[in-house]
C-alpha cells in the first residue's frame, strides 16, 4: 500500500485539512520535496514547477502538463488509503464528479462567439498547431471536436487531418 492512512482520532481528522495550507504558507509550494517531508516509498509525481525549496532537477526537460504523450506522470486510479476496520472493511472511493469539461467550451464556440470570432479562433489554432507533430495535432483536434463537432472539424480541415481519426480519438 502506498502510504499510511490517517489516525481514527477525531481531532486529528478535523485538523488535517489545514496542514497543507500551513506548510505552503511557511515553507512554500515545494514543502513536500524537503527530505524530511518527502515520502520514502511513494515519491512525489506531479507537474509542480519552480518556487523555493526545490531540491531536484525541477522536472528537467519533461512536459509540465497532463495528459501528454511524452511519458510524464499520470493519475493512478488504483491508489488510495488502506482500508480500516469498522464492522467490516471500508475504503475511500473516488466521487464521480458530474462536470463535463467540454460543455462550456462548446457553448462559448456555438453561442457566444460570432462567425468572425470563430474564423479568427480557427485560424490562430491552425497557425500555431501547424508546426506540431501529427499525433499532437490529432489529440488536440479531438479535444476541440468533443467541445463542438464543427469546431473540431474546422481545425482538422485546416490542419489537413483525417476526420475519421479525429472522431475516433474524440470517442476514446
Amino acid at each position: 500500500m502506498p502510504g499510511i492512512a490517517t489516525s481514527q482520532d477525531k481531532m486529528l481528522q478535523a485538523r488535517l485539512f489545514s496542514y497543507h495550507d500551513t506548510h505552503i504558507h511557511r515553507l512554500g509550494p515545494n514543502y513536500h520535496l524537503l527530505p524530511v517531508n518527502a515520502p520514502k516509498n511513494a515519491p512525489e509525481n506531479s507537474y509542480q514547477r519552480d518556487g523555493f525549496m526545490r531540491f531536484d532537477d525541477n522536472g528537467g526537460g519533461g512536459p509540465n502538463y497532463w495528459p501528454n504523450s511524452l511519458g510524464g506522470p499520470e493519475p493512478d486510479p488504483t491508489t488510495g488509503e488502506p482500508p480500516f476496520g469498522i464492522s467490516d472493511l471500508a475504503a475511500r472511493a473516488p466521487y464521480p464528479h458530474p462536470n463535463d469539461d467540454f460543455q462550456q467550451a462548446g457553448v462559448l464556440y456555438r453561442k457566444v462567439m460570432t462567425d468572425e470570432d470563430r474564423d479568427h479562433l480557427i485560424g490562430n489554432i491552425v497557425d500555431h498547431l501547424g508546426g506540431a507533430k501529427k499525433r499532437i495535432q490529432l489529440r488536440q483536434t479531438a479535444i476541440f471536436f468533443k467541445a463542438d463537432p464543427e469546431y473540431g472539424g474546422r481545425v482538422a480541415e485546416g490542419l489537413e487531418l483525417d476526420m475519421k481519426e479525429v472522431e475516433r480519438l474524440a470517442h476514446f
